[in-house]
């Protein structure tokens, strides 16, 4: 609940509440697809799609961070330990991982900032060269991620509304959401 209100007040105040609305309720679709017989409820599926969004906005608005190698770390740390936590039982990791993918790509198409030393045509001198508000990286970036979101959604919808069960596309990706150990098994 810590990670949700500090990161969610942050990317709040940067980026505004509709936003992050849709980021925040993205990981539903991957749980529904791999736990039919079961109710999700929480609030981690959200707070990993925030650190998608948190990692996508890092890796575009690189330039403007001043300790980069700290940035990265401390958000990949998070990360690691929100989506471990998602291999004990009963906790739902497709929610978390659906939540930090959709988040992550998300981040790219909602949240580009203009990079320091744009200027406004308004504040140009006559004549002067205009340059472009946003790095052609970024556009890249929000090229590749619409076409991923599209074809995801659609694909992961479409399996959803035919009945189809995930873990029949995947023999392995159970052990995405519980790792049987000697203290406990998953079940089917």
């Amino acid at each position: 609940m810590l990670s949700l209100i500090f990161i969610g007040i942050r990317l709040e105040q940067q980026f505004g509440f509709s936003t992050l609305s849709v980021p925040f309720c993205s990981g539903s679709v991957l749980s529904s697809l791999f736990i039919q017989r079961s109710i999700s409820v929480g609030a981690s599926g959200a707070l990993c799609g925030l650190l998608g969004v948190m990692l996508s906005e890092l890796l575009t608005n690189w330039t403007i961070y001043t300790n980069k190698a700290e940035a990265l770390i401390t958000l990949t740390v998070s990360i690691v330990i929100n989506l471990a936590v998602g291999i004990f039982p009963h906790v739902d990791n497709f929610a978390h991982i659906g939540g930090f993918l959709t988040g992550f790509l998300l981040g790219f198409v909602l949240l580009l900032c203009p990079q320091f030393g744009w200027v406004g045509r308004k504040h140009l001198p006559a004549g002067a060269r205009v340059t472009s508000k946003h790095k052609a990286y970024q556009y890249l970036f929000l090229v590749i991620t619409m076409v991923l979101l599209i074809v995801g959604f659609t694909v992961g919808l479409v399996m959803l509304f035919r009945g189809e069960n995930g873990h029949d596309h995947c023999s392995w990706c159970h052990y995405l959401s519980c790792v049987p150990t000697s203290k406990w098994h998953c079940g089917n």
